[in-house]
């Protein structure tokens, strides 16, 4: 099935991401979930172990909130450690061809934020090149990002609007995963 690459700094504070995870295991219990911050609290990362993994699925989702219009430090670390030469690139760094790359997080603007004239004057899309950019030096298929807008309770968001967003998210993770097998 798919293997999940959460990357949230503390996922028990989350309502968004939490949720994702939570509805994500209910809907499709075979998926494989990997928390980074529980299994590498230190940032030891091990390549081979994980590279042991990435190799047994063809569906990778990393999951993550939008952090700083990027990833949380963790999941650079990750890439930077298990994305090593001839492994995911290189002469003989063909290991991941062809396996699905699926970016998958929360924004905690609102969408009418991401645009020439809001407040982070561009698309969310647009600050997924370096991802984007990732999976196609790795041979990988990416898919166009999976996300949803509103998470952040000083933007205004209540608990329930958030977690209901999430559990409509995790519905179309699910589904999307479901397509790539």
């Amino acid at each position: 099935m798919a293997l999940i690459i959460l990357a949230h700094p503390d996922i028990d504070k989350s309502f968004a991401n939490k949720t994702i995870i939570e509805e994500l295991s209910k809907i499709s219990p075979d998926i494989e979930i990997r928390n980074l911050v529980k299994l590498y609290p230190d940032y030891k990362i091990v390549a081979k172990e994980e590279q042991e993994l990435l190799l047994k699925h063809q569906t990778i989702v990393f999951q993550y909130p939008f952090y700083w219009y990027n990833m949380p430090a963790i999941l650079k670390h990750w890439f930077d450690v298990v994305f090593e030469h001839q492994f995911a690139y290189g002469s003989k760094g063909d290991k991941l061809k062809g396996k699905n790359f699926v970016p998958s997080f929360t924004v905690g603007g609102s969408e009418k934020e991401y645009y020439t004239l809001g407040e982070h004057h561009f698309r969310v899309d647009d600050f997924c090149k370096n991802m984007e950019q990732t999976a196609y030096y790795a041979q990988m298929n990416y898919i166009n990002p999976v996300y949803f807008h509103g998470t952040s309770a000083t933007a205004g968001y209540t608990e329930d609007e958030v977690i209901s967003k999430a559990k409509k998210h995790a519905q179309r993770l699910a589904g999307l995963i479901e397509t790539l097998k």
